[in-house]
C-alpha cells in the first residue's frame, strides 16, 4: 500500500526557542511531506490552518487530519535514564550506594537472560511512547544483548550504552577489562552515534578502561555518558579509591579523574553534576562536556528521590555549561518528562531561575543540541522530522491570546495534590513516522 505524499495537520503549536522564549502559534498547523524512498515525513511548511486547508485542495496526494482541538509540541528528549532500572523506581532510596548494591544491581542482573530482556523491551517501549520520549541518553546493563535489543527495539532514536563494571562491583556483574573492552569496541563500531560508551561511574570502572573506550568512541563518533558528583558520599568514595591508583595520587577532584581518564569532550554527558568546585566547572566548560540535570532523582526522599541535593543552576548557567533535563529512572520515580518539568520548576522557581518556558526548552531542543540532532529534532522548523505530541487541554479557546508561559503552564503543570499521578500524561497521541500512537 503506497503512502500519501502529503499529510496536513490542522492544530495549535507550542514551539521551544530558548530558556527565555517559546512560540505560541494558535490556529497553526504542519504540512508534512513524505521523504523520498522512506516511510517517514518531514516538515514542509508551518502555516495558519486556513492557508494549509486551502493549499490541501490543490494537492493530488494528501490527507488532512483535524487536530484543532488539541495543542501539538515536539517530542521529549530525556538526556539521562536507565531502562534496566524500571522495576526499582519505588525501592527505598535513603542512600545512593546502598540503593545500588541492594536493589539496582540485583535487578540489572536479571537482564543476563535474553528472554527476560525481550519481554522488558516490549513493555518499556510502550512506556516510552506513552511518555512521549523518542530521544535521549539511556543506560543499559552490562550485557551486550540488552543494549543491542534496546537500540533496535525502542521507538525513536535513543542513544544507549552498556554500563562498564570492572572493579568494586558484585561478582555477578563484574567484568574483566578484556571482556568489557571487547564488548565496548564491537558495539561502538556497530552502532556508531547510536551508541554511548558508558562507564557506570568512576567507582566501578578502571581508568585505563575508560581511556581505551574513549578511543573507540572517538573513532566511531559514539557518545560517552557516565555519572559525576551526584552525592557527597559518592565524591568522597571516588577520591578515596583514586588516591591509591598509580598516576591519580595527586588528582584533586572527581572531574579531574575523568579528565585524566580522557573521557571528557563535546560528545560526553555527565549525569547530575551537583557538587562541583570552580576548577571542575572550568574543566567542563573548556572541554564542552554536557550535564544531564535530573531534578526528580535529586529530589528529597519524601518526594521519591534520592535526596542528593540541589543542582546549582545559577552557577552552571553563569559558567555557560551545556545542560538539559533527564528523568534518571529508576532513581527518578517517573519516566514521564512532565514530572521532570514540574520538579525542575518547583525546585528552582524560588530563586527566580526557572519557569515552564525554560523547562520546556531543556526537555526538548536543548537535549537535541547536546545530542547533535537539533537540525532534525527538538522543535518545529521547516526541514525537521515530522514527529510531535498531541495534548488535550480544557478551554482551548481562552488560551488563544495568552502568553507562551501561560499556555505551557496550562499544558504541563501538575498540582502537588496530583503529583503521584503525573506519570500518566494527558496527551492523546504521539506521531512518529507514519503512525499515530
Amino acid at each position: 500500500m503506497s503512502l500519501v505524499k502529503n499529510k496536513i495537520f490542522l492544530s495549535n503549536l507550542l514551539n521551544p526557542v530558548s530558556d527565555k522564549s517559546a512560540q505560541w502559534l494558535p490556529d497553526t498547523g504542519l504540512w508534512l511531506e513524505k521523504i523520498r524512498g522512506k516511510s517517514e515525513y518531514r516538515i514542509k511548511k508551518i502555516q495558519k490552518n486556513s492557508i494549509l486547508l486551502a493549499q490541501a485542495k490543490k494537492l493530488r496526494s494528501v490527507e488532512v487530519i483535524d487536530k484543532t482541538d488539541i495543542i501539538m509540541t515536539p517530542t521529549f528528549c530525556d538526556l539521562h535514564f536507565h531502562w534496566v532500572q524500571d522495576d526499582v523506581r519505588d525501592m527505598p532510596k535513603d542512600d545512593l550506594l546502598f540503593w545500588l548494591k541492594n536493589y539496582t544491581w540485583p535487578t540489572e542482573n536479571k537482564f543476563k537472560s535474553a528472554s527476560y530482556t525481550k519481554k522488558k523491551i516490549k513493555s518499556f517501549s510502550k512506556q516510552l511512547v506513552q511518555s512521549g520520549t523518542l530521544s535521549g541518553g539511556c543506560y543499559s546493563s552490562i550485557h551486550s544483548h540488552a543494549t543491542e535489543l534496546a537500540i533496535e527495539g525502542f521507538p525513536g532514536e535513543i542513544i544507549i550504552g552498556n554500563v562498564q563494571m570492572t572493579m568494586n562491583s558484585p561478582d555477578y556483574l563484574l567484568q574483566t577489562k578484556e571482556d568489557c573492552l571487547k564488548t565496548t569496541r564491537c558495539l561502538s563500531k556497530k552502532y556508531k552515534a547510536r551508541y554511548a560508551v558508558t562507564p557506570r561511574f568512576a567507582i566501578t570502572t578502571h581508568p585505563d578502561v575508560m581511556n581505551k573506550s574513549a578511543g573507540f568512541a572517538k573513532k566511531n563518533q559514539s557518545f560517552i555518558q557516565t555519572h559525576l558528583s551526584e552525592t557527597k558520599e559518592e565524591v568522597q568514595a571516588v577520591m578515596d579509591i583514586y588516591s591509591a591508583i598509580p598516576g591519580f595520587e595527586k588528582v584533586k577532584s572527581y572531574t579531574e579523574v575523568y579528565e585524566k581518564s580522557g573521557i571528557l569532550g563535546p560528545k560526553t554527558i555527565m549525569g547530575h553534576g551537583i557538587y562541583l568546585n570552580q576548577k571542575e566547572l572550568r574543566i567542563l566548560k573548556n572541554s564542552r562536556t554536557a550535564i544531564a540535570h535530573c531534578p526528580t532523582s535529586n529530589a528529597p526522599i519524601s518526594k521519591k528521590g534520592l535526596g542528593s541535593g540541589l543542582f546549582d543552576l545559577k552557577t552552571i548557567s553563569k559558567n555557560k555549561i551545556r545542560w538539559a533535563l533527564g528523568s534518571d529512572i529508576g532513581a527518578g520515580p517517573y519516566l514521564s518528562m512532565v514530572d521532570v518539568l514540574n520538579s525542575f520548576v518547583s525546585q528552582h522557581k524560588d530563586l527566580g531561575l526557572a519557569n515552564f518556558t525554560s523547562a520546556f526548552y531543556r526537555a526538548t531542543l536543548a537535549g537535541e543540541k547536546i545530542l547533535q540532532e537539533s537540525d532534525r529534532r527538538g522543535s518545529f522548523k521547516v526541514g525537521k522530522d515530522g514527529s510531535f505530541l498531541c495534548w488535550k487541554v480544557n478551554s482551548l479557546a481562552i488560551l488563544k491570546n495568552k502568553t507562551p508561559e501561560e499556555v505551557l503552564r496550562k499544558v504541563f503543570f501538575v498540582p502537588s495534590s496530583r503529583r503521584d499521578d503525573c506519570g500518566v500524561l494527558n496527551q492523546s497521541t504521539v506521531w512518529k513516522g507514519q503512525k499515530l500512537y
